[in-house]
C-alpha cells in the first residue's frame, strides 16, 4: 500500500512537472553566443531564460501552474489590471531573492517590488539592462483602460540583444523613437489595446527583426502576418491569445 501510494505521489509530481514545459519556446543566440530562451505562456505572460536566470513577465495564474515552474530572479510586471499582476503567481514563481520590478501603482497594490516610471533604467542587473516605456492608450474613449504615464512596456537588453515587451498599448509616437529591436512583442486586441492595423503601423515604426503578436485574444492574427508581408520583419505567431 505504500508503494503503492509513493508511486502515485511520484506519478503526480511528474505531470505536475510536465506543466511547466507544455509551452512552446524559441532560442535566441546574444553577440557572445550566450542563449536567450522565450517561453510563451499566454495572454501577456512570458518567461525569459538567459544564463541560468530565470525573468517572468506578468505571471497570472488563469495561464499556467507557476508552481511547475523555476523559480524566478527577477518579475516585471506592466500594469495593476488582473490579467497582468496576479499576486498568487508572483507568490508561486518567487524566492527569497526575487526582485519584482513594476509600475508604481502594481508596485503600491502589491507592497512591494521596485518601481520603474516611463523613461527609467535599471543597470543594476548584472545580465540584463531594463528600460521602463510608456505604454497607453490613444483613442478617444479607450484612454480609461491604460492613461498614459501609468503602464509600463519594457526593453530588455541581454549581451546586446534587444527585446521589447510593449505591454498594453495603441501604436503610440514614442514608438519612433525604440531603437535596434531585435524581437518585439505588440498587443493587438481593441478596444483595449492595438487593432491589426494599428499593430502594423507601430510595426513599421521601429521595424524588429522579430514580431510575435500578443495579448490577442479572438483577432484574426494572420492578418497582422499578411499586412507586414513586405516589411522584411519576421512575423511569427504563437500561442498567445
Amino acid at each position: 500500500m505504500r508503494l503503492k501510494s509513493c508511486m502515485l505521489m511520484c506519478s503526480l509530481f511528474m505531470a505536475s512537472l510536465a506543466s511547466a514545459s507544455n509551452f512552446a519556446s524559441d532560442s535566441f543566440k546574444t553577440k557572445s553566443g550566450k542563449e536567450l530562451t522565450i517561453t510563451f505562456i499566454k495572454h501577456g505572460s512570458l518567461m525569459l531564460t538567459y544564463d541560468n536566470h530565470s525573468i517572468q513577465v506578468d505571471p497570472v495564474s488563469e495561464y499556467a501552474d507557476y508552481t511547475t515552474f523555476p523559480k524566478a530572479d527577477i518579475i516585471l510586471i506592466t500594469h495593476e489590471h488582473g490579467d497582468h499582476l496576479d499576486p498568487k503567481a508572483i507568490q508561486a514563481v518567487e524566492k527569497s531573492d526575487t526582485e519584482i520590478i513594476a509600475n508604481e501603482n502594481s508596485q503600491k497594490k502589491l507592497g512591494k517590488g521596485k518601481v520603474l516610471k516611463n523613461g527609467d533604467t535599471d543597470t543594476s542587473i548584472s545580465y540584463m539592462k531594463i528600460e521602463a516605456v510608456p505604454a497607453y492608450n490613444t483613442t478617444p474613449g479607450r484612454d480609461k483602460y491604460h492613461p498614459r504615464h501609468r503602464d509600463n512596456g519594457y526593453i530588455l537588453t541581454f549581451d546586446g540583444l534587444r527585446v521589447y515587451i510593449a505591454g498594453d498599448t495603441e501604436d503610440i509616437p514614442e514608438m519612433k523613437d525604440l531603437k535596434d529591436i531585435d524581437i518585439a512583442f505588440l498587443p493587438v486586441n481593441q478596444p483595449y489595446t492595438m487593432t491589426v492595423s494599428q499593430a502594423a503601423k507601430a510595426a513599421r515604426m521601429f521595424s524588429p527583426k522579430i514580431l510575435y503578436p500578443y495579448h490577442y485574444g479572438d483577432t484574426k492574427i494572420g492578418e497582422l502576418k499578411d499586412a507586414l508581408k513586405d516589411s522584411g520583419i519576421d512575423v511569427r505567431i504563437r500561442e498567445l491569445q
